[in-house]
């Protein structure tokens, strides 16, 4: 069942931050996982950046990462994290604010 937005931000589009590492098995259904969400309760309204910390480690210590692959909202606020491949559908979308 497609649940409703918790508003319709027009003024606001989201923007995550998806860290990975390379194309590991985690990386990759954490990249679909998170497309899959964005494109039935998002649509255009969203903009991401895939962060490979193989190529881009300075980044990832200024984000101070525990695991990978790790998930930032950073807009709108407040700022959420999630660690994980994004497979638990209801708790990301809860997590970030895009549901009740």
């Amino acid at each position: 069942m497609k649940k409703t937005p918790i508003s319709a931000r027009k003024d606001k589009t989201y923007k995550f931050l998806l860290f990975v590492s390379g194309m590991s098995s985690k990386s990759i259904s954490a990249t679909e996982n998170f497309r899959s969400i964005a494109d039935e309760y998002l649509g255009d309204d969203f903009e991401l950046e895939i962060i490979d910390i193989r190529k881009d480690r300075q980044l990832a210590l200024q984000y101070q990462l525990i695991g990978l692959p790790t998930l930032i909202k950073l807009n709108p606020q407040p700022t959420r994290v999630i660690l994980g491949d994004l497979s638990e559908k209801e708790k990301v979308l809860k997590i970030l604010n895009i549901i009740e």
